[in-house]
């Protein structure tokens, strides 16, 4: 394995890329050359050269060797034995004389590296090195090769060795000390909640068994300790190498964090006659914490019983929120923490991880260590991701098309231990991270902003662009990929590619964000298919002559419609994944949605509530579009009403800010003594907080918001904080063209398009929404759902099973999902 880990000889173990960035990289950061290839192109890439080799030329060859307790472990791109000639390939984009130095001279650190382990392996005297680039716009190779005697490759591999070897050997005994904690560790809290044993249960399993569970698990049983301990404990039986818990919303993440700090910090479990650590009232496979033949010495079990866990925790954030220069490119001629970045990287990185032992190492302090060293936080918090044992961050960094975490795993091949929190929101977005669109609005103004060798390529785009739109009516309609403007596009690509590698910093902003977005349109395009629409939006009213020099107006999509073709190599590229959260009702159309594997796991864990701690009311109510305006008054007084006979603080949730604003408007005229406040479109995060803290213990009023917002999940407010909520509608999407091309699309591949497109979805937000106000087994509550289409059965079916839900004078309970253990191993499909 080319994770850093520890074998059964007690070796380290390295990869070849880890230690030449290590200890061959210097001077400035440099990323001048991106967008550089996709994780695809680059392999694209590699087989074309390789289809280009004689017989005889081998790819990807595993080589590995050792000087002392470092064992390094590669393959290799290219490699002839009879020519004694080994072969390193870099794809890029641009000329290939602008590749940098100090960027060439780590190409060249790894390619020496293969060299040596090569003779070392066979017993040759000398090996011809070859550094070859190829530059996937022009298909043009470009090559460099040294004969280097096996002598000269050992001296340059020992002193590579020598650099790395002291923080090898604390390496080495961070993961000693770490999987001896680990196995010793105890649930921090005592005796878990109800719910939670049999959630840490089977996350335990899948992670043994190195399988993906859909787990649904309610709110208040505390998934976020349930899900990191058990693969904790994995991590120590040596499953996984790494964790990496990934969440849609900042919220999400800082509740990881404070869980793997107070597991981080929890004394560990004693160790009893036969080795094997124990947990309070609990003999199952979380107590035992190994199996026989794995387990650590007894130094290191002590040594880990009385210090914290020694777990190294990284937070990544994006980019955009921590750059500290954000009018600065990336390379050292312009941002001054660029410059020299390489040089004073071996000290930050040493201080955060001598931090780590102690504190996570959230946004916040490695900031600080960043600010201190003179460097970038953001790519520092990269380099930390390599050293960590937890990655705490969003879901774009595992399934994004440009995935760091993701293609840094797969290079290092780290067996990853993956846990996707609200995993709810992955189907969006993940439709979001595989759509691409084109404007012609800002297609419009480039022409003016663009240097010279630009205008040509430009011109040819624009033609082709008013080509494929002037035949288009107004508003939306699906269309057909043209390939000559792909074929326009590209031709921009790689001209403006080469302008960049010339003039980096002389690219105006509107003309280099274009840029992105065709790159992001072209790729997405290459992988095209039925899960995907491609479709135009056009104003309603277009000029019948086009003013000279005048674009044709229109928003070109190509839209996701069903993510899983692209989520399914992500979560396979994982060890084991689970995927958690309070509502994933169905789970087949996740199961769908998200790409699955049919043997995954599918887990229901019951709610530690009880139906007589949510008074659950239909209000028979029409909320359609066309009665709207007739329904507003009637909500208004139910809720004054309510409000009177039950003061206290309330949430009353709505379709959208026009809806919402007119109740809100009607209470208020109803009642000027309630204390009301409102959500607001595009709330800052301090706005946000504001109108949390509204929501006092004792308090008395009503907040207003808008289903599937901010504030529709991921908001504790227990106790007196919330009383009650009012949901009015269903929350189903728009009937507007877009889904209905979806759910069209849906039929054809599910035949199911409706549900998937709207009720699905619609009622997932709505229990979302309802779940803000029972959060804990002491919380009470009224919940009013607000439109006659809750009465029927179908919808009823898709409500927490605890629910008792009265309508006039009936009272119904709902149907249970049930559960299918990972030691069952059932197609979850059939369930359905």
């Amino acid at each position: 394995m080319s994770v850093p880990s520890i074998s059964k000889t007690e070796s380290f173990q390295v990869s070849v890329t880890t230690l030449c960035d290590f200890a061959a990289r210097s001077g400035d950061l440099d990323l001048r050359f991106t967008p550089g290839p996709s994780a695809s192109e680059g392999m694209e890439g590699h087989r074309l050269i390789a289809a280009r080799r004689a017989p005889g030329f081998a790819s990807e060859v595993a080589v590995q060797g050792e000087l002392g307790s470092v064992q390094v472990r590669g393959r290799v791109d290219g490699l002839s034995l009879a020519l004694q000639l080994v072969e390193e390939v870099k794809t890029h984009k641009g000329p290939v004389e602008r590749i940098p130095e100090n960027q060439q001279a780590l190409h060249w650190a790894q390619a020496m590296v293969y060299g040596h382990l090569l003779c070392q392996q066979h017993g040759l005297a000398h090996m011809d090195v070859r550094l070859l680039y190829f530059d996937l716009l022009k298909q043009k190779e470009s090559r460099d090769t040294r004969r280097q005697q096996a002598d000269e490759l050992a001296r340059f591999f020992d002193g590579l060795c020598a650099r790395f070897r002291q923080w090898g050997e604390q390496e080495k005994a961070h993961r000693t000390q770490l999987q001896a904690a680990l196995q010793a560790l105890e649930f921090p809290l005592g005796q878990m909640r109800a719910g939670q044993r049999q959630l840490a249960e089977q996350v335990f399993m899948g992670a043994r068994r190195g399988r993906v569970l859909l787990a649904q698990a309610p709110t208040g049983i505390g998934k976020s300790l349930g899900t990191l301990f058990p693969m904790l404990k994995a991590m120590g039986e040596g499953r996984v190498d790494k964790l990496l818990f990934l969440s849609a919303k900042t919220t999400g993440r800082a509740t990881a964090l404070e869980a793997l700090e107070l597991l981080r910090a929890h004394p560990h479990a004693s160790v009893g006659a036969a080795g094997q650590p124990h947990a309070p009232g609990a003999d199952g496979p979380l107590s035992a914490g190994r199996e026989a033949g794995q387990q650590a010495s007894d130094s290191a079990q002590e040594q880990g019983r009385r210090a914290g866990v020694p777990l190294r925790i990284v937070e990544i954030t994006a980019r955009d929120k921590v750059c500290v220069h954000p009018d600065a490119a990336c390379h050292g001629e312009s941002c001054p923490l660029a410059k020299g970045f390489y040089d004073r990287l071996p000290q930050a990185r040493l201080d955060a991880v001598r931090l780590a032992d102690a504190h996570a190492l959230d946004q916040a302090r490695i900031a600080a260590i960043a600010a201190e060293h003179a460097i970038c936080p953001y790519y520092l918090s990269q380099e930390l991701v390599r050293w960590a044992d937890v990655v705490v961050g969003d879901y774009n960094y595992w399934f994004d098309t440009s995935a760091f975490v993701y293609a840094l795993a797969v290079a290092e091949g780290w067996r990853v231990g993956l846990l996707v929190d609200e995993a709810h929101n992955l189907v969006d977005r993940g439709r979001g991270m595989y759509s691409a669109a084109l404007s012609g609005f800002a297609l419009q103004g480039l022409s003016r902003l663009a240097p010279k060798p630009l205008k040509r390529p430009l011109t040819r785009l624009r033609a082709q662009w008013n080509r494929v739109m002037e035949p288009l009516q107004p508003g939306y309609q699906e269309t057909e990929l043209d390939d000559e403007l792909l074929m326009a596009l590209q031709e921009f690509i790689g001209r403006t590619s080469d302008f960049l590698s010339e003039h980096p910093a002389d690219l105006p902003r509107e003309l280099q964000q274009f840029y992105f977005d065709a790159i992001q349109f072209t790729r997405l395009a290459e992988e095209f298919g039925e899960h995907s629409l491609c479709d135009v939006v056009r104003p309603a009213q277009l000029p019948e002559v086009l003013p000279r020099g005048r674009l044709q107006d229109g928003v070109l999509t190509l839209r996701n419609v069903v993510p899983a073709p692209f989520l399914r190599p992500r979560l396979g590229a994982a060890a084991c994944a689970v995927l958690f959260s309070a509502t994933l009702q169905p789970p087949r159309y996740y199961a769908d949605m998200l790409g699955l594997p049919e043997d995954h796991g599918w887990l229901d864990v019951p709610a530690p509530f009880k139906a007589e701690q949510l008074r659950v009311q239909i209000v028979p109510v029409s909320t359609r579009w066309n009665d709207r305006e007739r329904s507003v008054e009637p909500i208004a007084r139910l809720i004054v009403q309510q409000y009177r006979r039950q003061p206290g603080n309330y949430l009353a949730f709505f379709s959208s800010f026009v809806y919402m604003r007119q109740v809100h408007e009607k209470v208020r005229d109803i009642d000027l003594k309630i204390s009301l406040w409102e959500q607001t479109s595009g709330m800052s995060e301090a706005e946000r907080k504001s109108f949390i803290a509204r929501f006092r213990e004792g308090g008395q009023g009503i907040g207003f918001a808008v289903q599937g917002g901010a504030f529709g999940e991921g908001m504790d407010l227990p106790g007196s904080r919330l009383i009650g909520a009012f949901i009015a509608t269903l929350g189903l999407p728009p009937v507007d063209p877009v889904h209905e091309a979806m759910r069209k699309r849906l039929d054809g591949l599910m035949g199911e398009g409706f549900d998937y497109v709207y009720l699905y979805p619609g009622v997932r937000k709505v229990v979302q929404a309802a779940g803000r106000v029972v959060r804990t087994e002491s919380d009470r509550g009224v919940l009013y759902l607000i439109d006659d289409r809750f009465q029927r059965i179908r919808q009823r079916g898709l409500l927490p099973a605890w629910w008792e839900v009265a309508s006039g004078s009936s009272s119904s309970g709902t149907h249970s999902a049930g559960s299918w253990p990972l030691r069952e191993c059932p197609h979850t499909n059939d369930q359905a």
